[in-house]
């Protein structure tokens, strides 16, 4: 890539970040005088360890939300996670993958014996401390800095991964902006356009870029969500997208089922990753996911497992098109 071209992706990702942070700004406005927040009823633990619960400490995190500046930090590891080669030497990318659910997949890709490229748009100290896991799993990790709503940027993406490892069998698109919204009327154009390029063309410029590298066996991974599902009334955009997702995924598992290229989605509910404490308002983050049936938001590593199992054609070669709910109950709440 020329010096210029490397400027002009610089400026871009500059810019994104800048109208991300104005839009933030404009909620964290109307949000201030609001107050919130209740009482821990008593988190349900049902895992390998127990997984930290509400009420969480006060705050707010500038966008697009670093990791690094959560507490208490996310629990991404899965210590208990065996790794068994379901994913013995493929090659993933993974959008989003700096952090939450993106870096928990990425450590467990790693860990079933897959290369990873992360994509991500500038959290560079976040990227670099997913490239540390991975490569401590035994494998490879490419870092690619850029901004999923430019197609050029998605199609590079694509082939810096394939030259640097001959190759791509999954693809998992994770990458996501949420701002939520009191009134319809406060959605400006520049928001719902953040929304709707990063969270569907982002899916689309990446599919398309990676399918003419993928053979029977690969695997399309969408994140969707309990808000495709069930809607959200302070989320109007972003739930719109999301079902959006579940129709993308159900549609493109069938044109591409005769190739033996399956696509399906992950339907989280809440989990415990920089996407929410950078849009709710600080006082509200203290009791997020407690409103679930487990009383707690999930971890990054509890959802990362059925991101393995859908990727995996020996554990899901009969499987394609289906938004896999992963809630924390039976219909989830933030």
């Amino acid at each position: 890539m020329t010096d210029k071209a490397l400027g002009d992706m610089q400026k871009q990702i500059d810019e994104t970040v800048r109208l991300q942070r104005k839009i933030q700004d404009e909620t964290d406005r109307r949000d201030a005088a609001q107050q919130g927040g209740s009482q821990n009823d008593g988190a349900v633990q049902a895992g390998a360890r127990p997984q930290p619960a509400p009420p969480y400490p006060e705050q707010h995190l500038q966008k697009p939300g670093l990791e690094s500046e959560l507490n208490p930090r996310p629990q991404f590891m899965a210590p208990d996670y065996k790794g068994s080669g379901k994913l013995q030497n493929k090659v993933a990318i993974v959008t989003g993958g700096d952090s939450g659910i993106g870096r928990a997949v990425a450590v467990l890709y790693a860990r079933e014996g897959a290369d990873v490229a992360i994509v991500y748009l500038n959290e560079h100290d976040d990227a670099r401390e997913t490239k540390r896991c991975v490569e401590a799993e035994g494998r490879r990790c490419l870092l690619i800095a850029g901004d999923v709503r430019d197609s050029s940027f998605c199609n590079r993406a694509v082939q810096q991964t394939v030259d640097a490892f001959g190759q791509l069998d999954i693809l998992v698109n994770n990458a996501a902006f949420q701002e939520h919204a009191s009134a319809l009327e406060d959605i400006t154009d520049e928001h719902f356009d953040m929304t709707i390029r990063t969270n569907l063309y982002g899916y689309f410029h990446m599919a398309r870029a990676a399918l003419p590298h993928m053979k029977a066996g690969s695997a399309i991974v969408n994140s969707g969500s309990e808000t495709g599902l069930y809607g959200n009334e302070m989320l109007l955009d972003y739930a719109a997208t999301k079902g959006a997702i579940h129709a993308f995924t159900k549609s493109l598992a069938t044109n591409l089922a005769s190739k033996g290229i399956r696509v399906n989605a992950v339907a989280p509910g809440p989990v415990w990753t920089p996407l929410n404490p950078a849009d709710q308002p600080a006082e509200k983050v203290k009791t997020f996911g407690q409103a679930t049936d487990m009383k707690r938001p999930a971890q990054p590593e509890e959802v990362s497992p059925a991101y393995v199992f859908l990727a995996s054609p020996v554990c899901s070669s009969y499987i394609t098109g289906i938004v896999l709910p992963v809630m924390g109950g039976v219909t989830g709440s933030a």
